[in-house]
């Protein structure tokens, strides 16, 4: 069947199972250093009328595939269902795989959708609960600038008409960092936005960027980042790390010797002094990206916290060479825990690709600014 709604390029790894729905399209800000996914793309705001068409395409898409359930006589929509559409009609496949998981996801594309009118975001809202059955959760991504210029009150009727939880980038709580990294927002304006976001009632998440200080300051970028988080208290603090991408104006700025990016061992230092420092009651610790290097340090504070930090500790205390067997594997693809370095398979497989390196004349951690930049 015709079928067409827009997908925009990237969602939260804990949006991987949501069904993605295009509000805006690109970054209305995009000047962010550190950030390759929108540069040289102009922002836009898809009309009222282009969404609402999405909407009742996406209704139509899932009709369709559970229909084609039913004739197969299925009670519910299974694999063979969702292999079908993949395989023959594949406008259909991600209706599909939504419909048989069953997460009742929706994420809102693209960067800051908190950018829209309260009153178009409120219609959307309702229009998604009224044609699509089984929604749980709607979610997007905002800036604080974006969400400090709206009231409690325009936050509260979101919540009312459906939005479950805002993804904010905070990257840093320092002032001098975020000026720096031409993030576009203040430290003071990421206090207003999230103790808003909070009062609204509505779950929030805040993204911290390890590295970011660079060699010179990520004490600093550590212990001021802590200091924001303890006043805002969010739901969630999902930790990256800093990759360099060819595409980011920081890349560039790396190259020319204008910015020292941190090591691993760097990184992992400011990530323990920043959950030493952390006093956030009732938030969540998440590293759920492939660019930490440790992805299994997660808890709630403040009961995990001890568990979190020696995690860290346990790879700091490692001999150097074992650190170093770790990191590649690590950023090859091959590990995903400091629990795998004790698998005979996955080492042998790990040490065979440390002497190809050194075969080549290749340090490990040329490979890993080459995984990290997306280059291999």
């Amino acid at each position: 069947m015709p079928l067409s709604f827009e997908q925009g390029p990237i969602r939260p790894p804990s949006e991987a199972f949501s069904l993605l729905l295009r509000l805006t399209r690109n970054c209305p800000w995009n000047r962010c250093l550190f950030c390759p996914v929108y540069k040289g793309q102009k922002y836009s705001r898809r009309s009222l009328e282009e969404i609402k068409q999405d909407i009742y395409a996406i209704a139509a898409g899932m009709e369709a595939v559970q229909n084609l359930s039913q004739k197969q006589g299925f009670s519910s929509i299974t694999r063979e269902i969702v292999v079908q559409c993949g395989e023959s009609a594949p406008a259909l496949y991600p209706l599909a795989l939504w419909l048989y998981r069953g997460a009742g996801a929706v994420f809102l594309q693209d960067g800051d959708n908190l950018s829209l009118p309260t009153a178009l975001l409120g219609e959307v809202l309702l229009l998604l609960r009224q044609k699509i059955p089984g929604i749980s959760r709607i979610t997007t991504y905002a800036r604080s600038r974006s969400l400090a210029s709206k009231t409690v009150h325009e936050l509260v009727q979101l919540k009312q008409a459906g939005l479950s939880r805002i993804h904010v980038g905070l990257e840093s709580g320092c002032n001098s960092i975020l000026n720096f990294m031409k993030k576009g927002v203040t430290r003071e304006q990421h206090l207003e936005a999230g103790h808003k976001v909070k009062e609204a009632g509505i779950s929030l998440s805040e993204y911290v960027l390890l590295g970011l200080g660079g060699r010179e300051h990520w004490r600093t970028h550590a212990l001021e980042t802590a200091a924001v988080l303890n006043e805002i208290r969010p739901d969630f603090i999902r930790l990256r790390t800093l990759a360099l991408h060819p595409a980011s104006p920081l890349y560039q700025m790396w190259a020319q010797g204008q910015f020292d990016a941190p090591d691993d061992e760097t990184i992992l230092l400011e990530e323990k002094l920043l959950l030493e420092n952390l006093e956030a009651t009732g938030s969540t610790i998440v590293s759920d990206h492939f660019n930490n290097l440790l992805e299994d340090v997660g808890g709630s504070l403040p009961g995990d916290r001890p568990a979190m930090i020696a995690r860290i500790e346990q790879y700091l205390a490692l001999p150097p060479l074992r650190r170093e067997l770790f990191r590649l594997g690590r950023r090859a693809g091959l590990f995903r825990t400091l629990d795998d370095l004790d698998n005979p398979v996955l080492e042998e497989r790990v040490v065979r690709l440390y002497r190809r390196l050194e075969d080549r004349g290749l340090t490990v951690d040329a490979f890993v600014r080459q995984a990290m930049s997306g280059s291999l």
